[in-house]
C-alpha cells in the first residue's frame, strides 16, 4: 500500500496528475457529443461545453507550471474544478433541452464528477502542504 501511495504521489509533470489524464481522455467523447447538438447551438451550448472541457487540462497544466506558489497553483486547480462542474451543467442542460438523451450523457457526467472530486482532493492536499510549510 505504501508503494502505491508513493507511486501515486510522485508527480513530476502535469501529465502525471490523474485529473489531467482523465480530463484529456474525456475531450474526444464530449466533443463528439457536442456535434450532435442542433445547428443553432453550435456557437452557444456546444461551444461552451467544448471550451469548458478544454479548460480543465489547460488550467491544470498552467497551474502546475506555477506550483512554486501554492496560492497560484490552487487558483488554477480551482478554475479547473469550476470548468469540470461547468461541463456537467452543460451536459445536463443538453439533456433537459432534449438535444441528447440521459443515457448518452450519464457516463460523461459521472466521469467529470470524478475529475471534480480528484481536483478537490488535490486542492485539499496543496492546502495541507501550504499549512505544513507555513504558506507562500
Amino acid at each position: 500500500m505504501s508503494e502505491e501511495l508513493s507511486r501515486r504521489s510522485a508527480i513530476r509533470s502535469y501529465e502525471d496528475i490523474e485529473a489531467y489524464q482523465r480530463a484529456m481522455a474525456l475531450l474526444a467523447p464530449v466533443h463528439k457529443l457536442a456535434l450532435r447538438f442542433p445547428d443553432y447551438e453550435r456557437y452557444e451550448l456546444a461551444s461552451q461545453v467544448r471550451r469548458a472541457a478544454k479548460s480543465i487540462p489547460a488550467n491544470i497544466a498552467e497551474g502546475y507550471s506555477k506550483k512554486q506558489s501554492v496560492k497560484a497553483f490552487k487558483a488554477y486547480l480551482a478554475n479547473a474544478l469550476g470548468s469540470a462542474n461547468e461541463v456537467v451543467v452543460h451536459l445536463k442542460v443538453a439533456v433537459a433541452l432534449g438535444y441528447v438523451g440521459q443515457a448518452d450523457c450519464q457516463d460523461l457526467i459521472d466521469q467529470y464528477n470524478v475529475v471534480a472530486k480528484q481536483l478537490h482532493r488535490l486542492i485539499q492536499r496543496w492546502q495541507d502542504f501550504e499549512a505544513s510549510e507555513g504558506g507562500q
